[in-house]
């Protein structure tokens, strides 16, 4: 198995980056996150994963590991196949990821092109237990911080609620309330939380 490349970057597209090492160039498939990290440098370490099937070898590359594995985690579920991670992993970072699924966050799933409302439901459903069990820290933070173990009091959930309605989806909200002091009342929680998404302009 390829753990990681590290060599000059060649060629980039969004969702290829090729690296070359000891002569050879590594076209990895991979996401726009990763694209972006690696663009403008010269050399740069992937993070691989090399998926091997009876009419194809591909090899997917990663600018960290967090994204490897929360790709590896997204693709063990039924009918999430390289196309949807890779999908879902350039729209989500692997924090939002994980948030939206401990919060149930369906929506945010389906926010990702081609992701439809089952798969993201099998996403939420197959993964909502291995990241409480798995996932003690993602990102280097610790779950807690994420929101992904720790309950909300009932204020940040009751916010959390109000904000849905607003249109926010329930990991944008979790996020945001999550850095707030939790024994504020609701109402405070709100306005605060309304003021930092729209990014001060209420």
């Amino acid at each position: 198995m390829i753990y990681s490349l590290t060599g000059r970057i060649l060629k980039t597209s969004p969702d290829l980056i090729v690296i070359e090492c000891g002569g050879v160039g590594y076209a990895c498939k991979t996401t726009l996150f990763s694209v972006t990290e690696v663009q403008g440098r010269e050399t740069a370490t992937l993070y691989t994963y090399l998926a091997v099937r009876e009419d194809a070898i591909d090899l997917f590359g990663f600018a960290s590991e967090d994204e490897l594995d929360c790709f590896r985690l997204l693709t063990s579920v039924s009918g999430v196949g390289s196309k949807f991670a890779l999908a879902i992993l350039s729209t989500l970072t692997p924090d939002s990821v994980a948030l939206a699924i401990a919060s149930e966050d369906v929506k945010a799933f389906t926010r990702v092109k081609g992701v439809g409302t089952k798969i993201a439901q099998r996403i939420v459903m197959e993964l909502k237990d291995k990241i409480a069990k798995d996932y003690a820290y993602i990102g280097g933070k610790s779950a807690p911080d994420l929101g992904v173990i720790s309950k909300p009091s009932s204020n940040v959930s009751d916010a959390i609620a109000a904000l849905t309605v607003l249109g926010y989806s329930q990991s944008e909200a979790a996020s945001c309330l999550g850095r707030m002091d939790a024994s504020l009342p609701v109402d405070e929680l709100i306005r605060r939380a309304l003021r930092e998404l729209s990014g001060g302009k209420i």
